[in-house]
């Protein structure tokens, strides 16, 4: 279907590591661009990204290269995987080199500091007018860990053009990997992001050791929470119903791969953030990307207390637990007024 075709991947973590892999199960050849020249030559020695995702085979027409241009150069899909930090840097480096009439995607969740935008917004500003209609967005419950192992894996793909969502589906719909359409860029990509917010504080609540009827409580408040900010935003209820919203949160949350949860859990045992993340190793999006949320809530003025304990506790020093007793200390509500 994809014969002939050449994907660029633009970041070598474990998630963009995982997408290639399934992208080169349908294309003639996949080329990750990664800024680490050891990463890179380990995925074309040995065929494993042996520092992000250790003890998956990749595929030998995947290859990897430290030159953006050369990895850009005739690729008919360029798929974004930055961190959200260093997405307007690196889409600003990969604007002049585009390959005109390539299809973009974003599997990169979160909010930008500073800007507050989504990276949606990031990249409408960073990418030439031309690729504005062929953007589309990738998000739902999915651990690149498993994906990789080919459990069997659904996501959404979002798109304000159908013509581009169709071409996106197809092209990462495998055997183990189902794709979904949704045309509400800005819900897929809220809920996205700020489910790692949601995990922080779902895993503070496992590391203060209490149990399920905290933890589904923490996660229907947070979901409402997200649909606020969608809604404050223009996207639509149903969304967040869905892969990127419930799905990405009930993984996000629970999953003991989470590395958001992780920093939760840690948190709620008592420990500082800079030791948890000294220990990490990877990014977790939710640390910066609450900063973001607390910001554009205030700014938007929606209610959203959840976040708003979990940046307490992640920059103003506030324990775990009494960021909780202060959640569940707020005035009562009707559970589905939006406005509260």
């Amino acid at each position: 279907m994809f014969k002939g075709a050449k994907v660029a991947v633009i970041g070598s973590g474990a998630w963009g590591t995982a997408l290639a892999k399934v992208l080169a199960a349908k294309h003639d050849r996949v080329v990750i661009w990664s800024r680490n020249g050891l990463v890179a030559a380990q995925i074309n020695e040995a065929h494993e990204n042996v520092r992000y995702l250790p003890g998956a085979a990749l595929p030998h027409n995947l290859s990897a290269s430290t030159d953006l241009a050369a990895t850009l150069s005739g690729a008919s899909m360029v798929v974004l995987v930055a961190p959200s930090h260093a997405t307007r840097e690196v889409a600003r480096m990969a604007a002049p080199l585009l390959p005109h009439g390539a299809t973009i995607v974003s599997a990169t969740k979160g909010i930008e500091n500073g800007t507050l935008m989504f990276m949606d917004e990031v990249l409408r500003e960073e990418l030439p007018a031309w690729t504005h209609e062929k953007l589309a967005f990738l998000s739902g419950p999915s651990f690149a860990k498993e994906l990789s192992a080919e459990h069997p894996t659904a996501v959404v793909i979002a798109s304000a053009d159908a013509a581009t969502r169709e071409l996106v589906m197809r092209a990462f719909h495998v055997p183990y990997m189902r794709t979904y359409a949704s045309a509400d860029v800005v819900g897929v990509e809220c809920g996205g992001a700020m489910k790692n917010v949601i995990a922080i504080a779902a895993g503070a609540i496992d590391g203060l050791g209490l149990g399920h009827n905290s933890r589904a409580m923490l996660i229907t408040r947070g979901l409402a929470e997200v649909a606020r900010l969608s809604l404050a935003r223009g996207g639509q209820p149903l969304t967040l119903s869905g892969l990127a919203g419930m799905g990405d949160l009930v993984l996000t949350c629970t999953g003991e791969l989470s590395r958001n949860r992780t920093v939760g859990v840690e948190l709620g045992r008592g420990r500082k953030l800079a030791e948890v993340l000294a220990g990490l190793g990877h990014v977790a999006e939710g640390v910066k990307t609450a900063r973001s949320a607390f910001d554009l809530s205030r700014k938007l003025g929606v209610h959203m207390p959840i976040t708003r304990e979990v940046f307490a506790v992640l920059y103003e020093d506030k324990s775990a637990r009494d960021a909780l007793n202060d959640l569940m200390a707020l005035e009562l509500v009707p559970e589905f007024d939006f406005a509260t």
